[in-house]
């Protein structure tokens, strides 16, 4: 696991084992809150090591980013922590959790110490404010990559733990093209000097507005070849040559999983795309 201290009391972990998913810890004086855990219970019970050992305080707060496996399995590990989150990340974890959470543990051991633990304290309109020591944070809806998504802003650094919202290569198969058009936007206007990505490393001040502007790009992308697929017979061997370098992103992005991404992204907008076609001529029939 990699970690890295992005400004005072600010840390960045990223995961050397599953597709390079990051979590975030802001310390105080006193107590230390958690943003999103790692995908494997070693690398989350590494991170509360240094927590406790290094930094000397317990976690009062973990805050998930969404409700995926590889962002909230972690929450056991803080017995007594308040978890926070997006009303429907405690819905969707509610619902999906425990089903996915079996099928893991049937095909890694490792996941048998885990269980699913819900958000305690949700909000669902507008923002949450906390304060921890000097720092003051703000839990901002993110929707796009999951319905639920937030993103968490230490205002005094311009740090944004963006969670899913802003990875190297945008996924919307669970959420929505125009939420993660929007929430992109948004976080090019935030005059940020540090991005923590949900997948992937650090983006710094200079590095942002190129950043935004490729994955506004590839979400522009994806959109037009879904929306050509649509019409045409060889729908299957068109998506197949629209690989993800020619829509403008790397192969190598997110440990080598963004061409398996990549394609699963098109299919998904590929579907939508036909079943609105199927409700538009029902409706004019």
């Amino acid at each position: 696991m990699h970690r890295e201290r992005v400004s005072e009391n600010v840390y960045w972990f990223q995961s050397e084992v599953y597709a390079q998913v990051t979590a975030g810890v802001v310390a105080g004086p006193q107590w230390a809150i958690v943003i999103d855990t790692l995908a494997l219970p070693d690398e989350t019970l590494a991170i509360r090591d240094f927590i406790e050992h290094e930094l000397g305080v317990q976690v009062r707060y973990v805050i998930n980013t969404h409700y995926h496996a590889d962002h909230t399995w972690g929450n056991c590990f803080f017995p007594g922590a308040t978890i926070l989150a997006h009303s429907l990340c405690r819905e969707l974890l509610a619902e999906r959790g425990a089903p996915s959470l079996e099928n893991a543990r049937r095909q890694n051991p490792v996941f048998r110490q885990v269980k699913i633990v819900l958000p305690h304290l949700t909000f669902d309109q507008g923002e949450l404010n906390l304060r921890v020591g000097k720092k003051n944070l703000t839990l901002l809806p993110a929707p796009g990559h999951s319905p639920d998504g937030i993103a968490v802003l230490v205002e005094e650094d311009r740090v944004l733990f963006a969670g899913d919202a802003f990875m190297p290569l945008p996924y919307i198969v669970d959420g929505d093209l125009d939420e993660i058009t929007a929430s992109v936007k948004r976080i090019g206007r935030m005059g940020l000097e540090n991005i923590i990505q949900g997948h992937g490393d650090i983006i710094l001040r200079g590095e942002i507005e190129a950043a935004v502007k490729e994955n506004l790009n590839y979400l522009a992308a994806i959109r037009k070849v879904a929306k050509t697929a649509s019409r045409r017979r060889a729908a299957d061997d068109f998506l197949d040559e629209m690989n993800v370098e020619t829509c403008g992103k790397s192969r190598v992005h997110l440990g080598g999983l963004a061409a398996d991404l990549h394609r699963h992204n098109l299919q998904a907008l590929y579907q939508q795309e036909v079943e609105h076609i199927a409700r538009s001529k029902a409706r004019k029939d």
